[in-house]
Parts: structure tokens; sequence; C-alpha cells
């Protein structure tokens, strides 16, 4: 039996409300949904394609279909947790992994909507299509709280299509979420060849991530597996990317590190300043001391590029005008990389209202008695530009005006229009702060109060405003009370 994808997230999204009512978040669902769909999978491998499984006996699908009643969660709670010990994809998949459906009954039907397909017949596009619309329905429940993992995908898709990333080159993110960059990297890449084993390649040893949160590490890693990336061995580990440099580096990064402006950690920087928080990080190759997430994950960002590699990465509004730490940061940016073109994403796009952010694309160079960056060119891409998640959402094609004015092949040859504004570097480190917040066109809206945006929207905006001026303070009386000691 095989059913169309939107069809069958749609039949097995209905039940995550049946669950609900017993009990269970949106996101515990999706995440029963992975141990269980990653199980009848490992069957089909076994009975349809001849393959080994690589679930022990006893803890297999032929095992859990044939029960019920509490003899089924009884099972399934002793399945997950003797794959919770396995190391590998198994470990990276099953990982701390608990039973949170407590009813029987309830149990018996998921496992019943998962047997009714043949999973391993569905195309891998088809699959990860299926998966990809679970979370993002998981992201659209403001109250799982999983929109800070998921990036809109028309975004992701118009940075890659910028950064053109290609067969042999290695693609990371520290901050994987539940994998959209790495996988947009891979259909880019994928169409780039038909050699066989540069797309084998492609698929065991190109793309890695990690992220801090066992949950999403899960999702992320079943992610990749159906779209057919990874082997035995998952790709993503779990771990603090921040906490240290592992000496990796890397050709392209694509990220969105996590929202919040400040690390619950103390960082050392090399100029010999401490800011104390729970846990530290001691990292010499941080330049600048600084208790913002961003600005951190900016800076080890900038250490694991290979030379010549390149980034884009999603940043708050906050990282382009911060003073202190930010204006450091930036003007390292400036003088060390370059730093070539900057995209203001619009409001209304991300899960997490109120959110204003930017693409920040750079290339990392050698040392240089002068600034690399010559030219920032800057694309707004908010200014009188609406978008909400229901009535009005971004299409791949809203950035296509972007991608085409980025012109990756020969960024030498763009002209100025009226959103695609140049800025020579003298320019930029004249302006007060290094502050890279730069707007020029006219925003409507100051003028028509009609197309205010909505009152949460105003609200989310006030808070976060707040927020940074309440981070200002923190770090100002921090270092009062630093000199004072």
């Amino acid at each position: 039996m095989t059913t169309a994808p939107s069809t069958l997230v749609n039949k097995v999204w209905s039940y995550a409300h049946v669950l609900r009512d017993d009990g269970v978040p949106y996101g515990d669902y999706v995440e029963q949904i992975t141990y269980l769909l990653f199980l009848k999978m490992d069957e089909e491998r076994s009975t349809l394609l001849g393959e080994e499984s690589i679930i022990p006996e006893g803890h297999r699908w032929s095992d859990l279909k044939r029960l019920d009643g509490d003899a089924l969660e009884k099972h399934y709670r002793d399945t997950l947790e003797e794959l919770s010990k396995r190391t590998g994809l198994l470990g990276a998949l099953f990982r701390k992994a608990q039973s949170k459906i407590s009813s029987p009954a309830r149990l018996k039907r998921l496992v019943s909507l998962i047997n009714d397909e043949v999973w391993i017949g569905l195309d891998v596009d088809v699959k990860g299509e299926i998966y990809e619309g679970l979370l993002e329905r998981n992201a659209q429940e403001v109250k799982s709280g999983a929109g800070q993992y998921f990036t809109p995908r028309p975004v992701i898709q118009a940075m890659v299509d910028c950064v053109r990333p290609m067969p042999g080159n290695t693609i990371h993110d520290p901050s994987v979420g539940t994998g959209g960059f790495l996988l947009a990297a891979y259909e880019f890449m994928k169409e780039q060849t038909s050699d066989r084993k540069k797309l084998a390649k492609l698929r065991t040893d190109t793309f890695t991530g990690t992220d801090i949160v066992p949950e999403v590490v899960r999702l992320c890693a079943m992610n990749l597996y159906l779209h057919g990336i990874g082997t035995s061995e998952s790709p993503i580990t779990e771990r603090d990317a921040l906490a240290s440099d592992t000496g990796d580096r890397y050709d392209i990064i694509l990220a969105n590190p996590p929202f919040g402006k400040k690390s619950s950690h103390k960082v050392f920087g090399a100029d010999g300043e401490v800011t104390t928080e729970r846990e530290e990080y001691e990292r010499d190759d941080f330049r600048i001391t600084t208790s913002n997430k961003q600005l951190n994950f900016l800076q080890h960002i900038m250490t694991v590029m290979a030379q010549d590699g390149r980034a884009a990465v999603v940043l708050p509004d906050n990282v382009l005008f911060e003073g202190g730490a930010g204006e450091k940061i930036r003007k390292a940016l400036l003088d060390r990389f370059d730093f070539h073109t900057l995209l203001r994403l619009p409001t209304g796009i991300f899960y997490k209202q109120g959110v204003k952010a930017n693409v920040l694309f750079f290339d990392k160079k050698p040392a240089s008695e002068t600034p690399w960056t010559k030219d920032l060119w800057i694309y707004d891409f908010r200014t009188n530009i609406k978008f909400t998640l229901v009535q009005n959402r971004l299409k791949r094609s809203d950035l296509d005006d972007f991608v085409a004015a980025y012109k990756s092949d020969a960024r030498a040859k763009r002209t100025e229009s009226e959103r695609f504004r140049c800025f020579t570097y003298e320019e930029l480190a004249k302006r007060d702060k290094v502050n890279l917040d730069i707007f020029w066109l006219k925003d409507e809206s100051l003028e028509d109060t009609e197309n205010l945006p909505a009152p949460d929207i105003i609200a989310a905006e006030i808070v976060e405003n707040l927020e940074a001026a309440l981070e200002q303070f923190r770090n100002v009386a921090s270092e009062l009370k630093e000199a004072a000691e």
C-alpha cells in the first residue's frame, strides 16, 4: 500500500491529536514516530532487500507488531531501553529513548499506522518529504517550542543556491537542528554530478553537524537517514559546539545558531577578560569575550572554516549593532574575512514571533596586512515586505531577485538596485561602533498605521528590544563589578 506524501503526512499527523488527549506533546509524538518508523524500515530492509538487520533479536518490528495490550507496552519500553545502549546510528536515534505513550490501545494504533505502509518502497525523496512534513507541523505548534529548530526552507534553499556547494566540499552545521541546511546542500550537490563514486561520498563522507539537544540530534539523524545520508554511523553528534575547537575544518558552513542572546557559560577570551556564568568555555581562538550566544557562534564558525572556506549564517539584528564585543567581532570579520554580502530578512517568516534576522555571507582568507573586505553588498529584503506563516507564506521564488543579484560566479559584475546597495570598507569603518544595521528605503508602515504589524508581533519586538537593552546593562554591571574587585 502506498500513499501520496501529503496524504500520508496528514494521516500520520492526525493521530497526534488523539495522543494529545492522552497527554503526549507533539514533540514527543514525532519522537515516537521516529522510533517506530526506524524499526519498521529495518524489517523491510531485511525482508524486501535481503539486508542484515541491525536491530538485536527479540527487539525487531516483527516482535512488536504481533503484541497488544500491556504486553505491547512493556515490550516497547524494553526495546527502547535496549537500543538506547547501542552505539553508531542506533545510538544517535535511540539515546535516552523512552516511551511517552501510556495507553496500550493508542500505542497499538500507532504501530498499525506505521505497519500499513511499505516505507522502503517509497522513493528516498518521498520518505524525506513525509518526515520533513512532520517536523514542520511540529514547528508550527507554538507550545512544542520546536520552531527555534526549524529554519524556513525557502531561506535555506536560497542560501545554498548562492553558496553553490560542489561535490568534494565538506559541509558542516554547528547548530544543526533538524538538518535542513545539510539536506538542502545534499539536494543541490547531487545534481552537480552523475559519478557514482562522488554520489556515494556525498552520502557517507561530506556532511557533519552538532547539536546540544539530544532530542533534536535524534530527529536530525532520522531526517538524514530517510534522505539516504549516513551509514551505520550517524554524521550528527550530540555536543556543545562552543565548548571546544576539535581541530576539524570545513569548506562550507551553513547555520542558524539558536535564538537567545545570553550564554549560560563562562567564556575566557584571548584578551584576558572573563564573563562569569555557570560553565566555562576555555577557547584561545575566541579573540573577544562575550556572553552573547550568537557572537560566540560567529567566533566559532570563524575558527572552524577551512582556508578559503565559505559561510552563510543566519544571525539576529543585535549582531550587527551591539557595541563592545559586537563591535570588535564585526571589525575582525571585515578585516580578516571577505564579508561580501548581507541579506536583511523580513519578519513573519520564523515560527518564533518577532525575530529580526539576517544572512551573513563571508569567506575565510589568509593573514593580510590590509582588510580583506573591500565592499559589503546589502540586500534589503525587509523594508515594506510582509509575510505571515498562514496567509502569505514565504516561497523560494520570493528570493529569486536576491539570488540573481548575488551572482555567485561573477560577484565583480554586481550592480546596484533599489534594494541592493554597495558599501565600501572605508564607509563601514567610519560608522559609529562599526554598526552594520544599515537601511535606506523609506518604511511605508511608519506613515500608514493600517499596515502596522499584528499586536503580538509588535509585542514580541518590544520584548526583543528590552531583552537586548537588559543584556547591555548586565554586561556593564558585570564589568563594573570586576573592576571593583
